[in-house]
């Protein structure tokens, strides 16, 4: 779709078709559309319509309403006659719309060869889709879901743009991502002062030839000081605007080389270390596709580097975190068949590392770790919860082998907690209820002692929190609902606390709404009542004891 002043084509990029209803929508649609500039590497090159444009101007958008007689006006004819494409917003208004479905049909009669895109931003196909948009079986696939959960407005906007324009969608998702980064403008002042410190030793490694070694070991001393101490210190999610700007320094660091091939090993390592940080961080944001895009790459350096030294245990370690990473963007986006081909890869690195070095605490955590994942795909994909538990014992095993190792060990400590959380849902499936509180028991100790030591962390009180709850329904399914509620009780009085320090973390604030209707649902089923307090939030499994329904998980992620 080129210039239709130029070249007699279209004069407008696409035409809005919506339900005055869905205005608002509408209206940023518009917005959205004509302020994006395409890529700069990409204007004016060979796109899927012709030579891809800056802008993506002029947009129509129709501001009348329905006359009488129920006929478009000469106005909306010709802007439809004059546009590109046609972009429908659905919604169960726009799918009883007359005007919609008017404008559709026009278009279609007028450009029956040009594409007309279907933005979701309410309800199922089936009852957003207007009956003009599906009939003859001639609709072009759908090109976004506007809605939260789904797609979303950032990416369905860049899917959108991307049809428009002729171009993939990744390289649009990449410059978002980019540009995301670039509008961090405040830093801390340690972040501030490490990012100042490490482009003067780059600088000076450039003028003083004899200085570059011992420049370089300082400057990489101070991206290894990002990946443990200054990210220990902002982890929450008020610290990862803070965080993307650090990742981001880092990054640059690396890519300043004339060529990445020829960086060190060790340079390699660390430049896929900051990669991986990047996707944990996108991934907590629940940037699914950003976590992704950074995941791979960190496994193509990571694997490049087991092709270098196939021998070598920590560049293994080191790919089989990739590995992991990838399969754990598959398992939030509950793509089980996917996740489970990285878990197994996953699983395989890892027994390569304990070959190795059956004894190093490092490997046995990273084994334990492809353990509770595989543990993962067979309770939550596959639902065999049997096998689930043998993952998880594995895990568990694995553990407390390293706990010999480093005593003590804040990651190890969490980490089992995590896999005793896991082994009791796995238990909870299966009715066996005596054994799901001895396993939340476990937990519950571990975590506890670790808040007497890191009182001060909020990552561990919320596990505590989430500690708490389990507890609490194991103690119920195992006959004393009154000690069972004072577990939810106690839990919630944790969240209120730091949630109202941390209001901006999402996860604080799911399990504090968790908590909220765990106490209702309690106070609700009381003798006489029909209520449940364990009402299963996925249909349950039916077992010889009734219907095990373990409490939804919380997100912990991985330690």
């Amino acid at each position: 779709m080129g210039d239709g002043a130029s070249t007699g084509g279209p004069g407008y990029r696409a035409f809005i078709s919506y339900s005055h209803k869905d205005a608002a929508v509408g209206r940023w649609l518009h917005r959205r559309l004509e302020g994006y500039r395409l890529p700069r590497r990409l204007a004016g090159t060979e796109g899927e319509h012709g030579a891809v444009p800056a802008r993506l101007t002029p947009i129509f958008r129709d501001r009348e309403e329905l006359p009488a007689a129920g006929d478009l006006s000469e106005r909306v004819r010709s802007a439809l006659a004059a546009s590109g494409s046609l972009i429908v917003v659905c919604s169960p208004d726009a799918a009883g719309s007359p005007w919609v479905a008017k404008e559709i049909a026009s278009f279609r009669e007028l450009h029956p060869d040009r594409p007309i895109l279907a933005a979701i931003v309410e309800g199922e196909p089936a009852e957003c889709f207007p009956a003009a948009l599906t009939a003859g079986g001639g609709v072009e696939p759908l090109a976004a879901d506007l809605r939260p959960g789904r797609d979303g407005r950032r990416l369905g906007l860049l899917k959108l743009v991307a049809a428009l324009a002729g171009v993939g969608l990744d390289a649009l998702v990449q410059r978002d991502a980019q540009r995301r980064v670039r509008r961090v403008t405040y830093v801390t002042a340690l972040a501030l002062a490490a990012a100042v410190a490490m482009a003067v030793l780059t600088i000076f490694a450039f003028r003083e030839r004899r200085e570059a070694e011992r420049q370089r070991v300082q400057a990489e001393g101070m991206v290894e000081f990002m990946l443990t101490d200054l990210r220990d210190r902002l982890k929450g999610e008020e610290g990862l605007d803070v965080l993307a700007a650090v990742n981001e320094q880092a990054l640059r660091y690396y890519e300043s080389a004339a060529d990445i091939r020829e960086l060190r090993d060790d340079s390699l390592a660390r430049r896929a270390r900051v990669l991986q940080a990047i996707g944990e961080d996108d991934l907590k944001r629940h940037d699914t596709v950003g976590a992704l895009l950074v995941f791979r790459q960190a496994e193509l350096t990571t694997a490049r580097q087991v092709a270098r030294n196939p021998a070598d245990p920590k560049r293994l370690f080191e790919h089989a975190t990739s590995l992991g990473d990838i399969g754990r963007v598959f398992e939030v986006r509950a793509d089980w068949p996917a996740a489970y081909r990285y878990f197994s890869a996953f699983a395989a690195a890892s027994e390569r590392l304990l070959s190795a070095a059956p004894s190093d605490p490092d490997f046995l955590m990273r084994g334990a770790s492809a353990e509770i994942d595989l543990g993962n795909y067979y309770l939550r994909g596959i639902r065999d919860f049997e096998k689930a538990a043998q993952r998880y014992d594995n895990a568990l095993s694995l553990l407390r082998e390293a706990e010999v190792k480093k005593p003590g060990d804040i990651h190890v400590l969490l980490s089992e907690a995590n896999a005793l959380s896991l082994r009791a849902d796995s238990s909870y499936y299966r009715c066996l209820w005596g054994d799901a509180l001895d396993q939340r028991r476990q937990q519950y100790d571990i975590v506890s002692r670790l808040i007497r030591r890191h009182g001060s962390n909020r990552d561990i009180w919320f596990r505590l929190a989430a500690a708490e709850r389990g507890l609490g329904y194991a103690i119920l399914k195992n006959g004393d609902p009154t000690r069972g509620r004072a577990h939810i009780s106690d839990a919630l009085r944790i969240m209120a606390r730091i949630a109202r320090r941390d209001p901006r973390n999402r996860d604080f604030a799911s399990l504090d709404a968790k908590l909220r209707k765990d106490l209702s649902d309690f106070d609700l089923a009381q003798p006489g009542s029909s209520a449940r307090p364990d009402a299963p939030a996925d249909g349950g499994e039916k077992c010889r004891m009734g219907e095990a329904t373990a409490p939804a998980p919380t997100a912990a992620g991985r330690s």
